[in-house]
């Protein structure tokens, strides 16, 4: 009788590793998924690390070009940053690695998908709605919230004496200072010596940016053209263009890291209700953020502006909640797309010791118009027309203060 089979999401890290062997030890045919999202891996060693564990398959999806375009620039377009302050690196990659994972599954007739996020986080909600939405007859095996797995692996000594039991290599060691999650739009550090808000972050925690103290002295300046809210172009100062997305990000990632532009630590609100501290770094990224907000000032309509940014918090939680692959999403990716459909310019920025600072702008879209900003050219606007247009909007002001003053004198009065 052949085993259930169950594609499992596959890092090569301790945790995903002992999972491989103890659902093998469970009596399931294992396929390791490895999704490339752009982080720093030796594929064809942790290819073969699962395969000498015991999977029956190893699958590598280069998924780096689908993530820039259809999971990056429209983020960035819809400006979701959650609480204010964080790009959402991890969040953005989780529902597309789902669907990876679920097309895998498909293809092989796999009935379970597995994954080794922990029951205190966000990526396990990601994953498995990501999952519900694609598949909903799938079943899944989180071992993380299974309680023989819980009871075998209390911490990540266990996992460690799991691992030399089994022969399976491991880079992990207990003095390990801090968990990291990287792809092509972040890298995070939490955990360990993070843990306590209070304490400052070293400097050797980050690994992809430049200390803003040891970067260029010298400003670098570079356009960024964008059609409909997506960059379509990077321009250096030597007139060297980049188009290909793929390729425009990694640029912009390789400028940002070199200017010390992108880190972000921060205290959020996971959506399991526990607050968590985290340090980013997401250098290309935060360069386009600077340079789509820029245009947005001279191409969209204030009103409209208005709207979009009320859907912006809301997509921004979706992709935090996990809710990429649901109808409200459906629904507010549409309104964005038709607020931005006239985000189209280019944008020149100065690159200089952590800021990517906005200094010119351009676009055929533009609704700038220069005689009415002019302080010399009455340009169509009559100035006399703003008196009786600051008189309406100073109706409510006076009734409100006239209000204050009835009540304080009545006050007085019933006082005496």
């Amino acid at each position: 009788m052949s085993k259930e089979k169950v594609v499992l999401a596959y890092s090569g890290g301790l945790d995903t590793s002992v999972i491989l062997k103890w659902l093998i030890e469970q009596d399931y045919e294992v396929i390791a998924f490895i999704a490339d999202v752009g982080q720093k891996e030796n594929y064809d060693e942790a290819k073969e690390k699962a395969l000498k564990i015991g999977a029956s398959k190893v699958y590598i999806e280069d998924l780096k070009e689908e993530f820039v375009t259809d999971y990056i620039f429209p983020a960035m377009k819809a400006n979701a940053v959650y609480e204010n302050r964080y790009l959402q690196g991890t969040a953005i990659a989780r529902p597309l690695i789902a669907k990876a994972q679920i097309e895998i599954a498909i293809k092989e007739g796999a009935q379970y998908v597995s994954h080794g996020a922990t029951g205190k986080g966000n990526d396990q909600v990601r994953f498995e709605l990501g999952y519900a939405a694609l598949a909903p007859d799938i079943k899944v095996i989180a071992p993380w919230k299974i309680q023989s797995f819980l009871d075998h692996f209390k911490g990540r000594s266990d996992m460690l004496a799991y691992a030399e039991k089994h022969d399976i290599p491991v880079t992990a060691t207990l003095k390990k200072p801090y968990s990291e999650d990287e792809n092509l739009l972040h890298i995070s550090h939490e955990a360990g010596i993070l843990e306590d808000p209070s304490a400052v972050c070293a400097e050797d925690v980050y690994s992809w940016t430049t200390s803003p103290q040891h970067a260029p002295n010298e400003i670098e300046t570079v356009e960024l053209t964008f059609t409909a809210g997506a960059p379509t172009a990077l321009t250096y100062a030597d007139g060297t263009t980049v188009t290909q997305p793929l390729a425009l990000f990694n640029a912009l990632n390789d400028l940002g890291a070199k200017h010390g532009i992108g880190r972000v630590d921060m205290v959020e609100n996971r959506f399991v209700g526990i607050k968590s501290r985290g340090v980013y770094e997401t250098p290309g990224g935060t360069i386009l953020h600077h340079a789509l907000r820029d245009l947005e000032g001279l191409t969209l309509d204030r009103e409209v502006l208005k709207v979009r940014d009320m859907f912006s918090g809301k997509v921004a939680e979706l992709i935090y909640y996990g809710f990429w692959f649901s109808p409200e999403m459906e629904v507010v990716s549409s309104a964005i797309n038709k607020a931005t459909e006239n985000l189209t310019g280019t944008v020149t920025l100065q690159l200089y010791k952590g800021t990517a600072y906005p200094v010119a702008r351009s676009s055929a879209y533009s609704l700038y118009n220069e005689d009415l900003s002019s302080m010399d050219i009455e340009g169509g606007f009559d100035q006399k027309d703003s008196a009786g247009f600051i008189n309406i909007n100073a109706v409510r002001l006076k009734t409100n203060t006239l209000l204050k003053n009835t009540t304080a004198k009545k006050d007085i009065k019933n006082a005496a």
